[in-house]
């Protein structure tokens, strides 16, 4: 393919033979894409977890197909995953360590990093030093790093950016629960009665649970959502609620079933706790309350209400809708009770469900020593400190009792003097956290920047020291994914010049603070770490124990939990089957909560609500999409999207840049579309673009119980960009 249209994809090869030849497992192929092995591996970009064959010819990916045996995607895959062996040749890689903007030895670099940190920490104590990660990297170095931040430095402070998009749920388990982890399986998608979305545009973000859904033809599809997305498109009910008013709509959904006698009284008294405080709190959300706060009518608020209560099975899924507010964990709390109340726990197409952001969220959540310790243990439980440390025969007082700072609070902590130097690690803040011009303060004001990541970003550009690291691909391990399967990474070709798997300088940094023996006894590869990490988790709600790499292989995934004696060759499929829950008293908790009304601000001078969310095309800060040439012409720039009504009340045109302003920053040129998919007096605008940033223009507040961003909220004002030169 040569000229115009190979360029535009990514594909010219006009120094290649053109013609065609047999592929063994896939038949006549373009020549040049005749592997020499197909790969099986799992997709690195969101949590689905789809299993893909790459092919390999002369040291480098020339194709990609859907694995058609893996159980999530039986062979499908999205336009990012059939693309994403292009991420292996983009351009941008990291090839060499940097101090100061000057190509440095591994040998250089590692020691200043360390002797920095140890100065630092040995000057303000272990506070001075903070880490924020990723959830795409493998569990095995997840593991690792964990291991290495809070045992091996010592350091208070470690979080990840899964805190930006999924802390919510994780802390809504455990206030339902006792602990984190999604009860339901994809599987369940297929045997619901109805299927309910709530904030959660799959189609865009989370593309191949759409097939899923779409394939249950007798169930009904509910999807809540402000805007008409592609989810919202293909729902049978949409519920174009308010912004914010996603608890009334719940609350009002549960009082209805109240008064239909539609409630599961039989696994509420079994069950639960919590009842009779519950109802009573019902009451005030009465279907005309309920309406004119949520902007929705009664007749569908009682059909969606009578479909929930009349269906054996229903299936309650959520993503960032939902997490990004500042009342995500409370309304994830409120999910599981609706699910409580109705008997939809536990059982086949019955569940509250959260589908995770990315590739490996999950990993961390299980592994990362960050909001927890490793195997969902509390810090505060003095009885999992102890057995944490038996296992690793350490002393228990090594052990933190308490999490540190999260993510918004580091950042706090930077700018209040306290955070002296942050290791940045596989992700890139500086597009990603809300309110960019506080986050490019804090940034500033350190003494020491350093930043691993495969690619160059906005972040690397102003790191004092860079360090270069393998993207997927170039490294082997596992992912889980939002319905806890665990699937095989693996290396399909080198990482480029000096850059180095995670795993691989986690092992040097050991090396060089002594303590490789102690924390990583015999370890030599990131299978070694898995290995001691299902030891860990024996016992556990996320127990890895009978988990294996054959195992894996085997099963093309192995949902956890999965012990020694697990019969099922691919795991457990759901959660909390026998009606036990990880509380104390093995009781779910049953939540009373109340809304808390939108924040308008200044409403006057920033009179619309800004929503921002992703697109098909991208993902995250487009690190990777942004250097895949099919993707990036299909999405090369952001746009907002404005209701027809606000676009004529404002004079405005399809097409034509505006600027979009808030308290905190400003948009100057951005595209304008008009369309009908927003309400009128809300715009739409996704976060991916760093030349676009919508997080110049979002808010710094935040969910008080997980510290999760309210990504989906702020007051903004559009206006005419004067085009004259």
């Amino acid at each position: 393919m040569t000229g115009r249209l190979a360029t535009w994809l990514g594909l010219d090869r006009s120094h290649e033979p053109i013609g065609y030849a047999p592929d063994e497992q896939f038949g006549m192929i373009a020549a040049n894409r005749v592997p020499d092995e197909w790969i099986k591996t799992t997709c690195g970009y969101c949590s689905v977890g789809c299993g893909m064959l790459v092919g390999v010819k002369d040291g480098r990916a020339v194709g990609v197909r859907g694995d058609p045996d893996h159980p999530v995607n039986e062979g499908r895959l999205c336009l990012k995953g059939l693309s994403e062996h292009l991420t292996l040749i983009a351009e941008g890689r990291l090839t060499s360590p940097m101090i100061n903007g000057v190509p440095a030895s591994w040998d250089r670099a590692l020691d200043h990093v360390i002797d920095r940190f140890q100065e630092l920490t040995n000057e303000h104590g272990p506070q001075a030093v903070a880490v924020l990660s990723t959830g795409q990297l493998v569990t095995e170095e997840f593991y690792a790093l964990g291991k290495l931040v809070r045992l091996g430095f010592g350091f208070a402070n470690y979080d990840g950016n899964t805190t930006l998009c999924m802390a919510s749920a994780v802390s809504g388990y455990k206030m339902s629960f006792g602990s984190d982890g999604p009860p339901g399986a994809y599987s369940d998608f297929a045997e619901a009665d109805v299927i309910m979305l709530i904030g959660a545009n799959i189609a865009d973000n989370h593309p191949l649970l759409t097939p899923r859904v779409l394939a249950n033809r007798d169930a009904t599809v509910i999807v809540v959502d402000p805007r008409v997305t592609k989810t919202a498109m293909v729902a049978d009910i949409h519920l174009a609620i308010k912004p914010r008013t996603d608890i009334v709509l719940l609350n009002g959904i549960m009082k209805l079933l109240i008064d239909f006698d539609l409630i599961d009284h039989e696994y509420v008294a079994a069950h639960t706790d919590g009842w009779a405080a519950l109802a009573e709190h019902l009451q005030t959300y009465t279907a005309d309350y309920v309406t004119e706060i949520c902007g929705i009518d009664e007749e569908t608020l009682t059909n969606v209400a009578l479909k929930i209560g009349h269906s054996p099975r229903a299936l309650i899924a959520w993503t960032m809708g939902v997490n990004h507010s500042i009342q995500g964990a409370e309304t994830v709390a409120v999910i599981n009770t609706l699910c409580a109340i109705t008997g939809n726990i536990g059982r086949v197409g019955a569940a509250p469900l959260s589908i995770t952001g990315q590739c490996n969220a999950m990993g961390t959540r299980e592994t990362g020593f960050t909001a927890s310790m490793p195997g969902y243990r509390n810090y505060d439980d003095p009885k999992a400190r102890a057995e944490l440390a038996e296992l690793w025969a350490i002393d228990p007082s090594r052990l933190p009792t308490a999490r540190g700072l999260a993510y918004p609070d580091i950042i706090e902590g930077i700018i209040g003097g306290k955070i002296k130097a942050l290791w940045v690690i596989g992700t890139n803040p500086v597009v990603s956290f809300p309110n960019r011009e506080l986050l490019e303060h804090a940034l500033n004001k350190l003494e020491l920047l350093v930043v691993q990541d495969g690619f160059e970003t906005p972040t690397t550009a102003k790191a004092h020291v860079t360090l270069p690291a393998a993207i997927w691909g170039e490294k082997e391990g596992t992912f889980t994914n939002s319905e806890r399967r665990v699937s095989r990474v693996r290396k399909l070709v080198e990482p480029p010049g000096a850059a180095l798997s995670d795993f691989d300088i986690f092992m040097d940094i050991a090396d060089r603070l002594g303590v490789r023996d102690e924390l990583f006894p015999g370890w030599k590869q990131p299978q070694d770490a898995f290995d001691e990490w299902t030891r860990i988790s024996a016992g556990r709600l996320c127990d890895y124990s009978g988990v294996t790499y054959d195992r894996i292989a085997a099963a093309g995934g192995v949902q956890w939990p999965c012990t020694e004696t697990t019969q099922e060759l691919a795991g457990t499929e759901r959660l909390y089957a026998d009606g036990k829950f990880s509380t104390p008293n093995g009781r779910a908790k049953l939540h009373c909560v109340t809304n808390k009304p939108l924040y308008t601000g200044n409403r006057r001078n920033y009179p619309l609500i800004l929503n921002t969310g992703r697109t098909v095309e991208h993902w995250h800060t487009r690190t990777k999409t942004g250097r895949v040439a099919i993707l990036n012409h299909l999405a090369p720039t952001g746009w907002i999207e404005m209701n027809p009504a606000d676009a004529a009340s404002l004079n405005l045109r399809i097409g034509e840049d505006v600027r979009v302003t808030s308290e905190r920053g400003h948009i100057d040129r951005i595209p304008l579309r008009v369309t009908a998919t927003v309400r009128a007096g809300e715009v739409f605008i996704p976060f991916h673009f760093d030349e676009m940033c919508a997080n110049r223009l979002t808010s710094s507040q935040f969910d008080p119980i997980s510290r999760e961003p309210n990504y989906k909220q702020c007051d903004v004002r559009v206006e005419r960009v004067d085009n004259t030169i």
